[in-house]
């Protein structure tokens, strides 16, 4: 079932937020989706809304550049359904407290977007919308798995300025951000566009942007915590958590 789950109230949300939901099930994705194969593992992410210090935030994480795939990469909290779990909230939920130290009883479950089909890893994934009314911490779960974890805010992910496209070597040319020191493309990019056009959040930006991904600014080779240069990651340091040393999990955003 895609919309807006079974008795959810959105009274008291904010506006943004309910014209996403209102919309969940038109979801204006730029790029048509291939059909699933029959082989495709059902998967689940996690779209975690809050309110942070700067503002209305959603929740990302950066897989660690450990891992044989996606290293390095920004993306939702989210992986496979395990047997016989609440598929596809209950995954997304799971998911997110394994990654970025999330407590399901914290989030406010609101929705379910379109599924999505990523051919390259044959997953089938539903996009799980949440609202965060009491954020809490977030946490760098499993440092072999995840490098940083970061609460973004959505004006800085609507700024003109962050927006741009990326050219990949095989040829895919999609949406990118450049926000708390990561550059956000592929699946998650393309995710996270159609949201803010959902929720009525997109501005106008310069889509003949368009930079080779290897010179961009993505990092799918770099270190588990690593920041860069530059000085945006002190612009971040409140909402976001990296691997500490040893890749101890590290706590940056204080409980309110």
């Amino acid at each position: 079932m895609t919309g807006l789950l079974p008795g959810v109230d959105t009274t008291g949300l904010p506006g943004y937020l309910q014209r996403l939901v209102a919309a969940a099930g038109d979801l204006p994705l730029r790029h048509r989706m291939q059909p699933a194969t029959d082989t495709a593992r059902r998967s689940a992410v996690l779209i975690l809304f809050g309110e942070g210090p700067r503002g209305a935030d959603v929740l990302l994480i950066e897989k660690s550049a450990r891992l044989r795939t996606h290293a390095g990469q920004p993306a939702f909290p989210g992986g496979g359904a395990d047997p016989g779990e609440d598929y596809p909230v209950g995954t997304a939920l799971r998911e997110a407290q394994e990654e970025a130290g999330v407590d399901p009883d914290g989030v406010r479950v609101l929705a379910t977007l379109p599924e999505l089909f990523l051919g390259p890893s044959d997953n089938l994934v539903v996009p799980v919308v949440a609202w965060w009314a009491d954020p809490r911490d977030v946490t760098v779960g499993d440092p072999l798995e995840v490098a940083r974890v970061a609460r973004v805010p959505l004006a800085e992910l609507a700024d003109p300025a962050n927006r741009f496209r990326v050219r990949h070597p095989a040829g895919y040319v999609g949406p990118a951000f450049g926000v708390a020191g990561m550059v956000v493309w592929g699946f998650t990019a393309g995710l996270l566009d159609a949201v803010l056009e959902a929720a009525g959040l997109a501005r106008p930006w310069n889509a003949r942007d368009v930079r080779p991904l290897d010179s961009a600014g993505a990092r799918p080779e770099g270190a588990p915590g690593s920041l860069g240069e530059g000085g945006a990651e002190d612009a971040a340091a409140p909402t976001v958590a990296d691997g500490g040393p040893g890749d101890v999990a590290t706590r940056t955003v204080p409980r309110r």
